[in-house]
């Protein structure tokens, strides 16, 4: 086998990469030099620089355009998305991104574009529906308990929303996680809305009183999900009230005309959806002193109007004077009345006496001491009586009391089973988990092995590859490396064998060698053995 022949080679110039962007430059500036170019807007982007990015397109190319700041300060029409414009510039290559773009330095409008006029379609349909009337609305709760939130679970927006509610007034939010872009936007976005009203209020996953629908900024068909009209519908049907926080402040659905409330950013939603607490606790203590005030101020007035009533009423002594004097004329006809009326009872009494006699007041005696007998009779047995109904009532506490210990011993003994039988399973799981640790260690041990072994040089020999080094053992990747080695190796998967390098070809093209039988040639040869 012989190893030393050099592969062919081409008479073709290499070319650097350089080169080749500047020739491309060349011919592109060279055959448009300027031009007019008719599409529709995209994606516009104009960051801190002044610059001006954007899109032209059509239903079969885009072109990226470019403006520089001081041609978007001379233009008298900027190009927004969806509009259908002529821009006048000339191509060039950008070879930082290995592409073409157009330098535009004016742009004039066309007429509305493809994607815009559908969409203005669409949205005079649908209010002609009243899907899109005030009356339609609801008004947003002023705190709701429960915001449910439609959008992707793993963009920036999401952690917008709940870090603004957490800096505002933390509430519990519920993520329905849809996709906000692509074909399988719209209808995740329409099933989380009618899947949120679905809901029934008190069951295992509270109802929301509130609902954002959220995605942050882009270009017209990023956010064309949120135009299609199954968003549109549901959202109108939704009987949550509903805020709708897609795009930027400038960017505008549909679904933002048939929401209750349109935020300008998802930040903004937040912000809609709950009030600050600081602020209230502020507006709380500030009405909580007025009311102070106004208590105080309204017991000074009182104080004052009884202070000035008082004033009208006269002296307490003209008041009293003459029922004073009324007092002692009467009490000087007193003594005398009281008197006659003695004369007159003694009178009235005299008659009387003569019939009572000491006969008829000990008979009053002797019946009053019989009815003291009798009830001291039926007070005798009353004590006795009484303590046996105590008695018995402490008998029944005390067999209450009983009934309650044995459930208290028979509920400890049952947790204390209850807690062996947990305790042993714990034992169990924790005698198992070592042996179960090793297992998998064990296996990605052995799958990391195969991986080493599937991406060593060996296999590579196996497939028919090898490797050739110098004497010194180090690697010789070019033929110009093995030609100037006087001895080098050649490894193949089964073994390895010692070659020289063959005299440089002659000038006159040779035909191939035939393949050498593996037997004991001449030195000269460039045997391998």
């Amino acid at each position: 086998m012989d190893l030393l022949e050099d592969g062919p080679t081409g008479n073709a110039h290499e070319y650097t990469v350089s080169e080749i962007s500047g020739a491309v430059k060349r011919v592109i500036e060279g055959e448009f030099g300027r031009v007019r170019v008719r599409g529709e807007v995209g994606r516009v982007s104009r960051p801190a620089s002044g610059h001006m990015y954007f899109d032209l397109k059509d239903q079969g190319a885009v072109i990226a355009a470019v403006s520089w700041k001081g041609q978007v300060a001379r233009m008298q029409i900027r190009p927004e998305e969806g509009m259908e414009v002529i821009a006048t510039g000339r191509l060039t290559t950008f070879p930082g991104q290995s592409k073409y773009q157009l330098i535009v330095d004016n742009v004039e409008p066309a007429g509305a574009g493809a994607l815009m006029a559908m969409l203005e379609a669409r949205r005079k349909a649908l209010a002609a529906e009243g899907l899109f009337d005030q009356g339609r609305k609801r008004d947003l709760p002023w705190l709701p308990e429960v915001i449910g939130v439609v959008t992707s679970p793993s963009g920036a927006v999401i952690r917008d929303i709940l870090h603004r509610l957490r800096e505002r007034f933390p509430r519990r939010v519920l993520i329905w996680p849809v996709a906000v872009q692509g074909q399988a936007c719209a209808p995740e976005v329409a099933a989380a809305i009618r899947g949120f009203n679905a809901l029934a209020p008190g069951g295992p996953v509270p109802r929301p009183h509130l609902i954002i629908v959220a995605r942050g900024g882009g270009s017209l068909e990023d956010l064309w999900g949120f135009n299609e009209e199954i968003v549109v519908r549901a959202a109108a049907e939704s009987t949550i009230p509903l805020i709708s926080a897609v795009g930027h402040e400038t960017d505008t659905t549909l679904i933002d005309f048939a929401a209750d409330r349109r935020a300008p950013t998802p930040t903004a939603a937040a912000e809609i959806a709950v009030p600050v607490r600081t602020d209230l606790a502020n507006r709380l203590g500030e009405a909580a002193l007025r009311m102070a005030r106004a208590m105080q101020a309204r017991g000074e007035a009182r104080a004052q109007r009884l202070s000035d009533l008082s004033r009208l009423l006269g002296r307490p002594e003209a008041l009293v004077t003459p029922a004073r004097q009324r007092f002692d004329l009467v009490s000087e006809r007193l003594g005398p009345g009281l008197r006659m009326v003695v004369v007159r009872k003694r009178a009235g009494f005299a008659p009387l006496a003569a019939h009572v006699s000491p006969r008829l007041l000990r008979q009053v005696l002797v019946n009053e001491a019989r009815r003291i007998d009798q009830l001291a009779g039926r007070l005798r047995p009353a004590p006795g009586a009484r303590l046996r109904r105590a008695q018995q009532d402490l008998s029944m506490l005390s067999q209450r009391l009983e009934a309650a210990r044995q459930r208290s011993v028979a509920d400890v003994a049952r947790r204390n089973r209850e807690g062996r039988a947990q305790l042993a399973i714990l034992d169990q799981r924790l005698a198992q988990a070592p042996q179960m640790r090793f297992i998998l260690l064990r296996e990605r041990l052995d799958r990391l092995d195969r991986m080493r072994q599937t991406l060593g040089y060996r296999e590579t020999l196996r497939r028919g590859f090898a490797v050739v080094r110098d004497a010194e053992g180090a690697l010789l990747t070019t033929a110009a490396e093995a030609r100037g080695a006087a001895l080098f190796e050649v490894e193949f998967r089964d073994g390895r064998v010692t070659a020289r390098p063959q005299d440089p070809p002659s000038a006159t093209p040779q035909k191939p060698r035939p393949a050498r039988s593996r037997r004991k040639d001449p030195p000269e040869q460039g045997d391998l053995f």
